[in-house]
């Protein structure tokens, strides 16, 4: 994993893309006890995007240092990496918020456990509920903080259909 970080790293060094922020099943590791998951999730934004968006430039940047595409992934030091624009707001918010953390030595960016709880909610998949419940009863949660995201992105209403089905006890 160390190795693939870098390599990420090396995408935004080189200019091929702007913010990144590791999400998904895997961001929520940094938090929460570890799950398996198929792939690691970078959610980038594109400081000059253009009007129809590629991420050809990503493949032919990491092909060019002997890594090689799978189907909708590129492995990456043996990890299926899936590259994604960050194109709603709430996405978007989440790779701008997103904290920077040391991963063997190499810095690495996450989304907020906030920020990932509120993706999944929105996502709204049964995975992306159980990932929820167990946020939840993490206690990593900053209430606060995920209410103010939960309005801001008109989640509010989802989150207490989320809590009346999955967080109250019979």
């Amino acid at each position: 994993m160390k190795e693939t970080l870098q390599e990420i790293n090396a995408l935004r060094e080189a200019g091929v893309i702007g913010q990144s922020a590791i999400g998904g099943a895997m961001g929520a590791t940094f938090y929460l006890e570890p799950i398996s998951t198929y792939d690691l999730d970078i959610f980038v934004l594109f400081e000059s995007p253009p009007l129809i968006l590629t991420l050809t430039p990503i493949y032919d940047f990491l092909r060019a240092r002997g890594h090689e595409p799978e189907g909708d992934a590129v492995s990456v030091c043996g990890w299926p990496v899936q590259f994604l624009p960050a194109e709603s707001p709430l996405l978007k918010e989440a790779v701008e918020q997103a904290v920077t953390v040391d991963f063997e030595g190499v810095p690495t960016r996450v989304m907020t456990a906030e920020h990932l709880a509120a993706i999944a909610l929105q996502t709204g998949r049964a995975k992306d509920f159980a990932r929820l419940v167990a946020f939840v009863e993490s206690g990593v949660l900053a209430p606060d903080k995920l209410t103010d995201i939960l309005v801001r992105h008109h989640l509010a209403d989802a989150w207490s259909r989320f809590e009346a089905k999955y967080l109250t006890t019979p």
